[in-house]
């Protein structure tokens, strides 16, 4: 089935465990030290003048973003908590194997601090405050690094919009050297791997998924370098010039939201001629930043996202064929 006939679909790598969100419902499915596969089912709704403005270019992308960084974080949670207990019950059990002694009850130390934890990582409050910090702090290094080096401004943006990328990939290497969110990396490919064999219209099958590429053409690593490249160019319009720092800092928060609005869009039309010959390359800085925020799977991960994903398209389909009743979905 061509892809132009299928609904898109996207998703999100979670703590051993993948989240889809479908046309009415998100669904995360997550692997239990048990080896049991849970779920986290959670119906999308959302104001109708939230609706109206994903529907303005350049609005939209902002919005959407915003929403989904909220409803994400409940799904991250979810799967820290799950994590968080069972790690707590495996530690409760090796320290009553070591003094011979079972635990009256076994406490979920972990449950509090790992709702904190991942609303900190996950939610709106901490991806603006992030964005605010990639944005304010390349501007600073690069003028205090190289003031009297460019007379151009152009110059001047080019160099922090490198900063930009060298903190990025840093901070993604050093991070994915730790075992949890190298695994966290893998869901994300599997995450990948499943929407693209859907999109290539064949069943959902290990072997299936498999044979795919772990890099997407839609993914939240692409739009993330978009916004480094979209930065420069807007921030090298003549109107926009600069006489000190803390103007130049200054313009970067105004211009915040205009920067996202247009990488969206932006990832928006690389993913509509990814299929279209010398234009695919568009969303090459994208896939290549991929290749650090993505691991190949193994087949275990594979079927918690093949789960997940098959979960909310069943789900979908219930909803959608009672329109005007409220689906249970808990």
């Amino acid at each position: 089935m061509p892809q132009n006939s299928k609904n898109i679909y996207g998703g999100q790598a979670v703590i051993e465990g993948v989240m889809f969100a479908g046309k009415h419902v998100n669904v995360t499915a997550v692997r239990r030290k048990n080896n049991e596969i849970v779920y986290y089912e959670v119906p999308r709704t959302s104001k109708r003048w939230v609706q109206a403005l994903k529907k303005i270019p350049l609005v939209r992308g902002v919005v959407g973003i915003i929403e989904s960084s909220a409803k994400g974080s409940q799904h991250l949670n979810f799967s820290m908590e799950a994590y968080a207990e069972d790690e707590t019950k495996e530690a409760a059990q090796d320290g009553a194997a070591v003094s011979g002694e079972m635990p009256a009850e076994e406490k979920k130390s972990g449950f509090s601090l790992s709702m904190i934890v991942g609303v900190a990582v996950a939610g709106v409050i901490s991806f603006i405050f992030g964005k605010l910090i990639f944005t304010v702090a390349p501007a600073a290094l690069e003028q205090i690094l190289f003031k009297s080096v460019f007379e151009s401004q152009i110059g001047h943006n080019l160099i922090e919009g490198l900063i930009k990328i060298v903190l990025l990939l840093a901070y993604l290497y050093v991070i994915s050297m730790t075992p949890l969110i190298k695994r966290l990396f893998q869901y994300h490919g599997a995450e990948h791997k499943v929407i693209t064999t859907y999109e290539a219209g064949e069943a959902l099958t290990v072997d299936n998924v498999k044979k795919h590429t772990r890099l997407h053409y839609r993914c939240g690593s692409s739009f993330i370098v978009f916004t480094v490249i979209v930065g420069v160019i807007i921030y090298s319009l003549p109107m926009f010039h600069w006489d000190s720092m803390w103007e130049r800092i200054y313009i970067r928060v105004l211009l915040l939201p205009v920067t996202l609005g247009v990488s969206y869009e932006v990832l928006r039309l690389t993913n509509s001629v990814r299929d279209v010959p010398f234009l695919h390359f568009l969303g090459y800085p994208g896939l290549w930043l991929q290749l650090l925020t993505t691991k190949e799977p193994n087949n275990e991960q594979i079927e918690v996202s093949i789960a997940s994903f098959n979960r909310m398209m069943e789900l979908d389909k219930q909803i959608a064929a009672v329109p005007h009743q409220q689906a249970n979905v808990s």
